[in-house]
C-alpha cells in the first residue's frame, strides 16, 4: 500500500509501476483525477484549484478505505496519491491505481476508493478563476459549488 498527500506533481507512471510486475495480478486499474479546464460565465477561466487537507485525519481515512476495500476485494496492490496546494488545468490531482487478479475485481476497488475518498477523506477544493473569484466545491454534489 502507497498512501500520499503532497503538495508536489504526482507522476501518474510511477504509481503504475508500484501496482505492477506481479503475474499474479492480471487486473490493474487506474483513476487519474485531473483538473479540467473549466470557463464560468461571469468569473471567466479556472486559474487552478487549491486543495486543503487535515492531513493527518486524511492519511489515516484513506489507510482505512484501502483496507475496506481490500476486505471486499482481492487487492493486492495499491496507490492512493492525492495532492494539495495549487493544482493547474491539466496537472493530477488524485491517482488511485489497483491491481486484482481480475479486472472486474479491480475495478469495482478502484471505484470504491475515488467514490467514498470524496464523500468521506476531509480534503477540501476551492476553484480560482482568472478575475480572483474563489468558491469552495462540495465534493458530493458533483459539481455544484458553494460561493464564498
Amino acid at each position: 500500500m502507497w498512501v500520499e498527500l503532497t503538495d508536489l506533481p504526482i507522476d501518474p507512471a510511477r504509481a503504475r509501476e508500484f501496482v505492477g510486475g506481479d503475474p499474479r495480478f492480471g487486473g490493474i486499474v487506474t483513476f487519474d483525477g485531473v483538473t479540467r479546464a473549466e470557463h464560468d460565465d461571469a468569473h471567466g477561466a479556472l486559474s487552478y484549484l487549491e486543495y486543503e487537507a487535515y492531513d493527518d485525519m486524511a492519511s489515516v481515512q484513506i489507510r482505512r478505505l484501502v483496507a475496506r476495500a481490500m476486505e471486499s476485494w482481492p487487492v493486492g496492490r495499491v496507490v492512493v496519491l492525492h495532492r494539495t496546494g495549487v493544482v493547474k488545468p491539466g496537472e493530477v490531482a488524485v491517482i488511485i491505481s489497483v491491481a486484482c487478479e481480475h479486472r472486474a475485481q479491480a475495478f469495482e476497488a478502484c471505484r470504491f476508493l475515488i467514490d467514498t475518498l470524496k464523500a468521506e477523506v476531509p480534503i477540501w477544493k476551492k476553484d480560482v478563476f482568472e478575475d480572483g473569484f474563489t468558491r469552495w466545491v462540495d465534493p458530493t454534489q458533483h459539481g455544484k459549488s458553494r460561493t464564498t
